[in-house]
């Protein structure tokens, strides 16, 4: 695990400068590796690297070449059959020199060229520097585990694992996006490709892109299909599922470094550390996070699993004093995030690194298996509805219907009907979009102030939902949103929110759920084999019930959530309040004073819950410090 950068220029440059220049973007993530620095730079290229040592520690260094020094690579990540296409190249008369993963993709691309993606199992983002070509290869893995962004110009092109080395390289920054700032406010993350920069891009996950002088070309590699999901006896997936879990946990148990796991007391994480402790002839290294609220704790379930499988076992409790760290946080993220789990995930990174520095995590199980019950099964409701009533009679009942009904969060929870109806009222893309936005669209309008609306020329986020969700090829609601889910929220929250904190401890997370022959098999899988009534990960219950106690299999699912309405209200609030609300920010008048102080009174009163929100504009505020700075 790593951090990389590098640029290219065209037209040439001065190799002095090139090297100050390179070094400054490698300093600004040396966090993503401690262990060593690499520089290489010839007339055209230049290339960072920031080595967090895990396999062929003493013989991996990078930026590494090939013999004749024509092609160069650079390699976040880890590539976990790397054996296997390594002995494939040997076969056809290629010769190593290192141990390393990141030589075999070196020449897997020398045999195959772009194509060698197809063959690589891993999580990864790379950069090849063809000085025989004068071309540059980027790629990314198919889910978007690891991260590159991407400034290009008319004679340049730059890339790093996060913005605040392309800054540091004097590449980009300045100009805000307002679409991705309205993403951001709405979803809480800014989708692929957008960043906070008007001239930052992300790389999208599972694609590669090709520069040279002549132009530029972006090819997607690899796409989960739910279009063959057929019934099956449940025993029989199981099975299966089974020995898939074994294999994507075994590959990636390889580390020259201590390695354990997070055990969070669900249902994910317990299944990888009971795959673990069958594969490892010692006790599993456990790291869990509570804290003082039960209902927020999930120590108990984790306690029992970890006594149930004998791991060595390690928990701390996270106080509410969470302003002690949300400026660092802000930093690692380089643009806005308001993921509250991203507090907890700290902690639980930087306890872990204690021990460890690979650790494996439950990530993947819900999207993969249908556990966003909350989310799903309304949906797959309100879709059935929609199919009985014609369109225009929906929009005429429902949309009356949500307009008149009351939001108050004091409603008992039956009667908590208006987003149903409003969603009744609109077509399975948009409501889908609407489950998953945080901002609802009227909140959005009364909010925005009238100039950050009009910059926005009626973009809304939905145009960057809507598209997944209606070109899946899924034949039913579930398939579709799940699809949405793995190319949206899954890469741009949960992965960015993993990778930016594991990395801020230099620590390496692997995913076995997210092995994509894992997430290909879920999605052949029908609903009915997914959900039943509001329960959801069907498969993983029925293997949970071979592997760990009774109490985690009966779990209902909790989430890696923070008390976040509460302590907004109480041991936050003097944070939020300043930062909100100063209006020396940059971007004080992008939203209305008058509905935010409203907003915010009507949270701190508890008759609406609006956390998600104002913990968004609190991180906002926190990281515009950074980026008025760097500005």
């Amino acid at each position: 695990m790593c951090g990389i950068t590098g640029f290219i220029d065209f037209q040439g440059h001065q190799r002095e400068a090139a090297v100050a220049r390179i070094k400054r973007m490698a300093d600004a993530i040396r966090h993503r590796g401690p262990d060593e620095e690499g520089l290489f730079v010839d007339s055209h290229a230049a290339f960072g690297h920031r080595r967090l040592s895990i396999i062929d520690v003493s013989g991996g260094q990078q930026p590494m070449s090939t013999p004749d020094e024509q092609v160069h690579i650079l390699f976040n990540g880890e590539i976990y059959n790397f054996l296997e296409v390594r002995a494939e190249l040997e076969g056809m008369g290629h010769q190593f020199r290192t141990r390393s993963d990141t030589e075999v993709i070196l020449f897997a691309y020398l045999q195959w060229g772009e194509r060698c993606l197809e063959k690589l199992n891993g999580m990864f983002a790379f950069a090849i520097w063809d000085a025989r070509t004068r071309e540059l290869l980027l790629a990314r893995d198919r889910v978007g585990k690891k991260p590159l962004y991407v400034y290009r110009d008319e004679r340049c092109v730059a890339f790093a694992s996060e913005l605040k080395s392309l800054l540091a390289g004097g590449f980009g920054g300045g100009r805000i996006d307002n679409a991705a700032l309205d993403c951001y406010f709405t979803l809480g993350y800014i989708p692929v490709p957008r960043t906070i920069y008007q001239n930052i891009q992300k790389l999208r996950p599972a694609h590669s892109l090709c520069v040279s002088q002549s132009g530029v070309s972006e090819r997607r590699y690899w796409q989960v299909s739910f279009a063959a999901a057929r019934p099956r006896p449940l025993p029989e997936v199981v099975e299966e599922l089974e020995e898939l879990l074994d294999t994507a946990v075994e590959c990636r148990l390889m580390s020259e470094v201590p390695l354990g796991a997070f055990l969070s007391g669900g249902l994910d994480s317990s299944l990888v550390v009971a795959s673990m402790a069958r594969k490892l002839r010692h006790p599993v290294i456990t790291n869990s996070i509570g804290f003082e609220e039960r209902r927020f704790s999930e120590l108990g379930a984790a306690g029992a699993t970890a006594t149930y499988l004998g791991t060595d076992h390690h928990e701390f409790v996270v106080q509410p004093r969470a302003a002690d760290i949300l400026e660092r946080i802000a930093w690692h993220f380089d643009e806005p995030m308001a993921d509250s789990s991203a507090v907890p995930s700290w902690y639980v990174c930087e306890m872990a690194r204690r021990t460890v520095t690979v650790a494996l995590s439950g990530d993947g199980g819900d999207e993969n298996f249908g556990g966003y019950t909350f989310r799903y099964v309304p949906h797959a409701l309100e879709s059935r509805v929609r199919g009985w009533i014609p369109t225009a009679m929906r929009g005429v009942l429902f949309g009356s219907l949500g307009a008149a009904w009351p939001g108050s969060a004091r409603l008992p929870q039956a009667l908590r009907l208006k987003s149903i109806f409003e969603n009744l009222a609109v077509g399975d893309a948009e409501a889908f979009y609407r489950d998953l936005a945080w901002l609802r669209p009227q909140t959005r309008a009364a909010v925005y102030s009238p100039q950050f609306m009009q910059s926005l020329q009626g973009f809304t986020p939905f145009e960057t939902v809507a598209p997944y969700y209606s070109h899946s090829d899924a034949t039913d609601a579930l398939g579709r949103s799940q699809f949405t889910d793995i190319n949206v929220y899954m890469t741009d929250d949960v992965l960015v929110k993993m990778d930016r904190m594991s990395m801020a401890h230099s620590l390496e997370v692997r995913c076995p759920l997210l092995d994509h022959r894992i997430i290909e098999f879920a999605a052949r899988l029908p609903a009915e084999l997914k959900i039943s009534g509001r329960q959801g990960k069907l498969p993983l219950r029925e293997l949970a019930a071979r592997r760990l106690p009774e109490e985690v299999r009966k779990r209902p699912k909790q989430g890696f959530s923070v008390p976040a309405a509460q302590w907004l209200r109480e041991d936050l609030r003097p944070l939020a309040q300043e930062v909100i609300f100063d209006r020396k920010r940059a971007l004080a008048d992008v939203l209305d004073a008058k509905v935010l102080q409203g907003l915010w009174r009507e949270h701190l009163s508890g008759a609406r819950d609006h956390s998600v929100f104002f913990w968004g504009q609190m991180m906002l505020g926190l990281w515009e410090r950074h980026y008025a700075a760097a500005a």
